[in-house]
């Protein structure tokens, strides 16, 4: 790579170049990004993860002025993409959604035996990205109603009623748990690779309730699709304001997925600035929320240290939840 200073015709060869290295002095490096930045998600496309990485990708790619290229690498409960994240090169070129409190499991409960030696501090967390609440929704033609139909069913013929899964220990999963745990309902869940093909299953008669992000079926219930039962947000979605909140059908519940973006632990601290400060500026950019808001989803920035604070505070809310 050619320095500033050869450019200007400063720096000769021999003598000169010796002289250089005896004072300590080093041909300048050229700014991060000099090529394009991976996005790894670790989930299957369609789905909620996916479709608000590939927007923040977007976005950010005419920032860093390289190309952005979103993969999905999913299996694992999202740890093959994870432990891909954090077994990558430390120099900023590959970075990852990351989904809390769905990233806690894989490392926090040992009782799955093959618990993962990463955790937390194996990334390095840039910033977060966006706030997607919990769902139930049924086909139009679902026997149930309400929240409370769903509830008391599953405490009539515990493990009968059947829910879609994101896999073990994502955000839906443990919404369930913890519902189950507070009300004594007993639920059947069937994991899924990814959204869409659990939202296929349960559009197909073979599961019976969707357990979802707002953002993953907002337009479908819009369409008058299927009926959402429940929305696990403090108030009435902006995005589904004729679905009530767990809370107002009498179920304290609020549960929700923060997606957000992590490199791999050891970054540079100038690489990790100039990523923060790109990805702040692109989430920032009123056609980003705009965008994002077509999509059912809500930008809700959290930077360097404060996402680190973030996602501990959460790691340890959920361990004591899950009494892992």
């Amino acid at each position: 790579m050619t320095s500033n200073i050869s450019r200007r015709g400063f720096l000769g060869t021999g003598a000169g170049a010796a002289a250089l290295s005896v004072t300590g002095l080093r041909p300048a490096h050229a700014a991060f990004p000099e090529r394009g930045v991976t996005v790894v998600v670790p989930y299957t496309a369609g789905g909620g993860s996916d479709v608000s990485a590939r927007l923040l990708a977007r976005d950010i790619e005419p920032i860093l002025g390289h190309p952005v290229t979103v993969e999905n690498r999913s299996g694992g409960g999202g740890w093959i993409g994870w432990g891909s994240l954090a077994a990558s090169k430390p120099d900023g070129y590959t970075i990852g959604y990351v989904n809390a409190p769905s990233i806690f499991a894989g490392y926090l409960d040992k009782s799955q035996g093959g618990a993962r030696k990463e955790n937390l501090e194996s990334f390095t967390p840039l910033i977060n990205h966006v706030v997607d609440y919990n769902l139930w929704a049924v086909k139009n033609d679902s026997k149930y109603k309400t929240v409370q139909d769903v509830i008391e069913d599953g405490k009539k013929r515990p493990g009968v009623i059947t829910f879609t899964g994101g896999g073990y220990g994502t955000d839906d999963h443990i919404a369930l748990l913890g519902i189950e745990a507070a009300t004594g309902g007993k639920f059947s869940i069937v994991h899924f690779r990814g959204t869409s093909e659990g939202k296929t299953a349960a559009l197909g008669g073979h599961i019976d309730i969707m357990a979802v992000n707002v953002s993953e079926v907002a337009e479908d219930i819009k369409a008058g699709q299927i009926r959402g039962l429940g929305v696990m947000s403090p108030t009435r979605s902006k995005f589904m304001p004729n679905v009530p909140t767990f809370r107002e059908q009498g179920f304290d519940q609020v549960w929700a997925v923060s997606r957000g973006i992590a490199g791999p632990a050891g970054l540079p601290k100038d690489v990790e600035a100039a990523l923060i400060a790109a990805l702040d500026k692109a989430i920032g950019l009123p056609e980003h929320r705009s965008k994002a808001e077509a999509l059912s989803l809500d930008p809700s920035p959290i930077k360097g240290d404060a996402y680190r604070k973030f996602l501990k505070d959460n790691e340890q809310a959920t361990k004591k939840l899950m009494n892992w």
